[in-house]
């Protein structure tokens, strides 16, 4: 879609997510918020979908975390990313840097069922810190 813009790739053997590229320089400031579109489509398959997820470092170094990021099968539009910055420091991104990862992994359809009551669960309806943490 963008002759400027690089293809996702894996970067090792073995790798889940393909790496994304940015097609701009961008200085995101703390608390800030940008979306950055990557100039490709893709086609996933039927039964699989795209999910963008963090590149390890850039939240562990810097605070930048990637938001939302689920690509259904049947959308052909150009892939963009969203992250924001909840680092301390204004980050400076440029054209070319990897900015995020995709994983296409398969998915079902649920069939939705309405009941008057679920099974029990030794869990039950235990929310947050139910398992001990």
């Amino acid at each position: 879609m963008n002759p400027a813009a690089n293809m996702p790739t894996y970067a090792n053997p073995g790798d889940a997510g393909l790496d994304l590229y940015s097609l701009e320089d961008f200085e995101l400031q703390p608390g800030q918020r940008n979306s950055f579109f990557v100039g490709f489509a893709l086609e996933i398959p039927d039964g699989y979908v795209g999910i963008i997820k963090d590149k390890s470092g850039l939240p562990k170094n810097f605070g930048l975390h990637t938001l939302g990021g689920v690509f259904d099968s049947c959308y052909r539009g150009e892939y963009n990313i969203t992250m924001v910055n909840l680092g301390q420091e204004a980050y400076q991104i440029k054209a070319g840097d990897k900015i995020a990862q995709l994983l296409i992994i398969p998915c079902q359809q649920a069939e939705l069922e309405e009941v008057e009551e679920l099974s029990a669960t030794q869990r039950g309806e235990g929310r947050f810190g139910s398992s001990g943490r």
